[in-house]
């Protein structure tokens, strides 16, 4: 446990410094690309990776499983042996490098697609330097974001072919390898290539960008799109829009005024202009094939364009690049079905750029028992999740009504779900729910609010749907104030870890709502030999034998003795380590011996833990479960945040079951705990220095 619990605390330490940025990213799977390239040059042999070998377990596991018939006969080939020149990249990244292969991954390659309109942003996932000329030694390597770092992912060149072609992404010309090689790095972190198959254009839009992305169904479009996508273009946001296919005979069909269905579009402008007398709204699209256009209302060539002002008029044609059209903004509603907006974070932009959402990120998890409590529907559970505030502190400065309202953004995104598809599992279905925090609480950071709250409360906002999605993201406008959100899945008790990304508009502070870790541990009992009563001297003399101090296997003896004659309780008995501990607790000689005093306290402490025990056993069926264990503790005397809280119950429950011996166990350990740490604690300061001596003593013995 020691030793997960400090490589944890060692991350947050070297995040803090900066490992995760794009310009430090993290290495995946500890390779260091500039190290390993090094070794083979100095070896002259072309790498080969381990860690993603060139194996049929690397295609996937169903469909492109070993044996399968798509997988046979597949030879791992590198570029060298495909032509006789292969480039990385010749004459800039472009659209036709990027030509699908037999894997359902459109999604990514759409992504891929847009990413090329946009060098800055290309340069951050594909890395200067990188060819098949200087230095070639078979070793490339690719950054994407994940989950709130950037991660830097190596591999080797060696590509999956059939029948003399390449299976996956290939480029239209086939001497150019940077996008199969990318879509390979990318199939590696994801555990392989089949993990790729099927997916939105957001999911790649964000590992490529760090971007936050919404998605909007145009034939329910908001009243105020117009002033989204225009705010979204002037922070320099990716914008993405298709029109749905209803049969696989739709895919890539053209309408009859030049529109591709199932295609990913771009959008790329938009402008008010006078028009007849009134005023006309365009947005300007581009078909990244280039060459298929609109033919309708303000397409290229359309007569609209003689009716308003021709200085206008030249300066929007002019600068339009090949496949670019306008088209008015009602006709865009009507035509296309949908509109992706990835919004990029202030590092994606460029220098100068001065309009940009404030991001606030937060890594959570749930866990079984302490943190997964479900959605509002299950009120007994929905309080233990995890729970954020966000301070709203400034007002749009253009709102849509009269009313004072501040604009921002909440996305919630699942962790590692496509690494789990090889085990037969997939997304869970998430959501969140938003509160107006009572005045009361203003403030105050170290409040997790319990079950009582969400009872008597009842939500401002809430994501749209709990859907089975990688990320669930909403916009909202909420008047200025202090809120709490509560990100979920569906169901309690599924396991989970994710990121909590809050983008507000204008200036805004967000931290995680968490009780503080405090103990209000009772004074030392003072008790003299006066206190202790006959009969309980006669119990300790009878147990104790002749040395009148009684032993770890001793003390087990008394309390299994005592607790198996109360049958309300349901326990497998005191462990040797809980006897142990609780020793350690009371011993003040270092004898590991209890004498007739410190017993008369410990067992004082025991009946006060089984009242708190059978209180919060609310059914009466001798066990609590996990998800009240916090309020008990809390009971006990002890205030504690999610990770322990979390800690404790992977430690002390048992299928989110917590017996006495446990729970008795869990409240000793604490105890045992809080009492060194303020011991070492010596000028109150909230922290203990020690030695590797002192260290090993607490850690060892408590």
């Amino acid at each position: 446990m020691f030793g997960g619990v400090s490589v944890q605390i060692q991350k947050e330490r070297l995040k803090a410094e900066g490992l995760g940025s794009n310009q430090q990213a993290v290495r995946y799977l500890n390779q260091d690309y500039g190290a390993l390239k090094e070794d083979c040059l100095q070896n002259q042999t072309l790498f080969e990776d381990p860690m993603f070998p060139a194996e049929p377990t690397s295609l996937g596991f169903k469909e492109l499983a070993p044996f399968t018939a798509k997988t046979r006969g597949v030879e791992w080939k590198r570029p060298m042996e495909l032509t006789e020149n292969p480039q990385f990249i010749v004459g800039g990244a472009t659209r036709t490098d990027i030509c699908q292969g037999v894997l359902g991954d459109c999604w990514l390659l759409a992504a891929i697609g847009s990413l090329t309109l946009n060098e800055r942003l290309l340069h951050r996932v594909v890395p200067h330097g990188q060819s098949f000329n200087r230095e070639y030694a078979g070793i490339f390597h690719f950054q994407f974001w994940q989950f709130g770092e950037w991660v830097d992912v190596v591999i080797d060149d060696r590509l999956p072919v059939k029948d003399g072609e390449l299976m996956f992404v290939h480029s239209a010309e086939g001497s150019e390898f940077w996008s199969a090689l990318l879509e390979k790095a990318y199939a590696k972190l994801n555990g392989s290539y089949e993990a790729l198959s099927g997916g939105s254009t957001t999911e790649g839009f964000e590992d490529f960008t760090g971007g936050v992305a919404e998605m909007y169904e145009l034939k329910k479009a908001p009243r105020d799109l117009h002033r989204i996508i225009s705010k979204a273009l002037e922070r320099g946001s990716l914008l993405g829009c298709s029109i749905d296919i209803t049969s696989a005979f739709d895919m890539e069909a053209v309408t009859f005024k030049k529109l591709v269905k199932g295609h990913a579009y771009s959008v790329t402008g938009l402008k008010q202009v006078d028009y007849r007398g009134r005023r006309e709204r365009l947005i300007r699209i581009r078909n990244p094939w280039g060459q298929v256009e609109w033919t309708g209302a303000w397409s290229d060539n359309s007569s609209e364009w003689n009716a308003i002002d021709s200085a206008e008029k030249d300066e929007m044609l002019c600068k339009m690049e090949d496949g670019e059209f306008w088209m008015s903004f009602q006709e865009f509603l009507r035509e296309f079905s949908r509109l992706e907006i990835c919004n990029l974070t202030a590092d994606a932009l460029a220098q100068d750029s001065t309009s940009f959402w404030t991001t606030t990120m937060f890594q959570g998890g749930w866990r079984r028992g302490s943190t997964a409590g479900g959605c509002r529907n299950h009120p007994n559970t929905f309080w233990i999740n995890p729970q954020y505030k966000i301070c709203l502190l400034e007002e749009d400065d253009d709102p849509e009504d009269d009313e004072a309202t501040c604009s921002f953004l909440v996305a919630l995104m699942q962790k590692d779900r496509r690494r789990y598809r090889k085990h037969g599992q997939d997304m869970h279905t998430i959501g969140f729910a938003i509160y107006e925090i009572p005045e009361e609480y203003h403030g105050c950071p170290s409040v997790h609010m319990k079950k009582d709250f969400f009872l008597r409360h009842s939500s401002c906002a809430r994501s749209e749907s709990f859907i089975n999605l990688r990320e669930v993201s909403t916009r909202l406008r909420l008047p200025p104030g202090e809120y709490l959100v509560v990100p979920s899945t569906f169901e309690p008790s599924k396991e989970a870890d994710f990121v909590l990304r809050v983008f507000t508009e204008k200036q805004s502070e967000s931290t995680e709502m968490d009780d503080e870790v405090v103990a209000n541990l009772e004074e030392e009992e003072e008790i003299s030999e006066s206190d202790v009563d006959d009969s309980f001297r006669a119990m300790f003399t009878q147990l104790s034998g002749d040395d009148m101090e009684i032993s770890v296997r001793e003390l087990r003896t008394i309390l299994n003795r005592v607790v198996s004659k109360h049958r309300d309780l349901q326990t497998d008995g005191f462990s040797t380590e809980s006897c142990r501990a609780m020793i350690s607790l009371m011993d003040k000689d270092g004898s590991a011996r209890l004498g007739l005093l410190e017993f008369q306290v410990l067992w004082n402490k025991i009946r006060k833990w089984l009242g708190i025990f059978r209180e919060f056993d609310l059914d009466k069926s001798g066990c609590m479960s996990s998800y009240e264990m916090r309020l008990a503790l809390e009971n006990g005397g002890f205030k504690l945040n999610n990770r322990l809280y979390q800690m404790l119950v992977a430690r002390y429950a048992d299928n989110e079951i917590i017996d006495f011996d446990n729970f008795t166990c869990c409240l000793v350990k604490l105890e045992v705990m809080f009492k060194t740490f303020q011991d070492l604690d010596r000028d109150g300061s909230g922290k203990a220095e020690m030695s590797i001596g002192e260290w090993l003593l607490v850690t060892m013995c408590g």
